[in-house]
C-alpha cells in the first residue's frame, strides 16, 4: 500500500509545506472568496425575510441555515489559504 506508507504521507506534508501560491491562484480564491461572500449575505436577508414572514416554511429557514453554514466555512477555509502562516 503505497498510499498507507510513512514515505507517502512525508512527501505530501514536504508539498503542503512548500507550496507557493501563484497570484494567478490567488486571483481565483479572491474571486471565489467575494462570489461566497455574497451568497452568504444573501443567504442571510433571505433567512431574515423567511423570518419576518407569517408562517414561514421551516424546512426551507433550516436549510438555508444550513447552507449559510456551509458557506461559513468553505469562507474560512479559503481566507485561511489566502492569508500566508507566519512562523514564529
Amino acid at each position: 500500500m503505497f498510499q498507507g506508507s510513512t514515505a507517502f504521507r512525508n512527501l505530501i506534508a514536504f508539498f503542503q509545506l512548500t507550496y507557493v501560491m501563484t497570484d494567478e491562484d490567488e486571483r481565483e480564491l479572491q474571486a471565489e472568496l467575494a462570489r461566497l461572500q455574497q451568497e452568504h449575505r444573501d443567504l442571510d436577508a433571505a433567512i431574515d425575510a423567511l423570518h419576518q414572514s407569517p408562517a414561514p416554511d421551516l424546512l426551507r429557514l433550516q436549510r438555508l441555515k444550513k447552507r449559510k453554514l456551509q458557506l461559513r466555512d468553505r469562507i474560512a477555509f479559503i481566507e485561511d489559504q489566502i492569508t500566508p502562516d507566519i512562523i514564529a
